[in-house]
């Protein structure tokens, strides 16, 4: 689905909410709670029997899972190679995938300013529940009870196929630090050979700026960016807060190489 068929349909469904109770916009599905219009039940059920394809390429991130991630029939008839982009846990990606070897690239981000850009996210989109305090999404993340799901329960689960030759983990503020060079990576992950010049046109315009400009997303870009900044969490973290988030990732991710990856030293103390 092209950029505009996507934008459209965001769009829509941000209408709609608006005539839907706050209670309703949530549902649980196998346990974890789900957007109702971003991510309908009938497509979450469908999903198992997804067939991936040989060529197909994805992009996973925690939290966000569009409707349009999978647009199922829309996929069927897609011709290849086929993007894909999921923020569903990997025990929930369609087996298929698996079995295809289907290339995956996985962002992770550190737990603070990922808490920080859900919580703007969430309450600048319609289609999801209105925080009413900054204080209420904190306690809500840190237990996991959030939309997609449990951050620490994302991570942990990726750490487990950190070995497979099909799943490249990269972080947020990696590609922050030099996203030239995670360009090359990731090229390099997918079999594509690109030239120097090449690199640096997809870097320039990959760059948070760039995609936050982008007039094809219209209104929709105020509410998918917001800063894109490494810290911003001292803006809205407590001491108490802090030192909670800390004692959470040291029992959940100290000593795994996916914490080691995030460099929660540096970025988050």
């Amino acid at each position: 689905m092209d950029s505009n068929g996507s934008v459209s349909n965001a769009l829509s469904r941000m209408q709609m909410a608006k005539d839907m109770k706050e209670e309703d916009k949530l549902y649980r599905y196998n346990g974890v709670l789900y957007p109702r219009l971003m991510c309908p039940e009938e497509n979450l059920q469908a999903l198992q029997n997804m067939e991936a394809r040989e060529d197909d390429v994805m992009l996973v991130a925690y939290p966000k899972c569009d409707k349009d991630d999978f647009p199922l029939q829309v996929l069927d008839e897609t011709p290849s190679p086929r993007l894909l982009g999921t923020h569903l846990h990997p025990d929930n990606i369609p087996k298929s995938f698996g079995a295809k070897k289907t290339k995956m690239l996985v962002i992770f981000r550190n737990p603070k300013d990922t808490l920080v850009s859900f919580y703007h996210f969430t309450n600048s989109n319609p289609v999801l529940p209105t925080m009413q305090s900054w204080e209420s999404f904190y306690s809500t993340f840190l237990s996991g009870d959030v939309p997609w799901g449990s951050y620490f329960d994302h991570a942990l689960a990726w750490e487990k196929r950190m070995d497979d030759p099909n799943v490249m983990i990269v972080t947020y503020e990696e590609l922050k630090q030099d996203l030239s060079d995670g360009v090359r990576q990731i090229s390099t992950f997918f079999g594509f050979s690109l030239t120097e010049a090449q690199v640096q046109q997809i870097a320039e315009r990959s760059t948070f700026t760039a995609m936050k400009e982008n007039n094809s997303l219209g209104t929709m870009g105020n509410v998918i960016f917001r800063k894109g900044e490494v810290g911003d969490w001292r803006n809205h973290f407590t001491p108490e807060q802090s030192r909670e988030m800390d004692e959470a990732f040291n029992k959940h991710l100290a000593g795994t190489r996916l914490g080691d990856k995030l460099n929660y030293q540096l970025h988050c103390q």
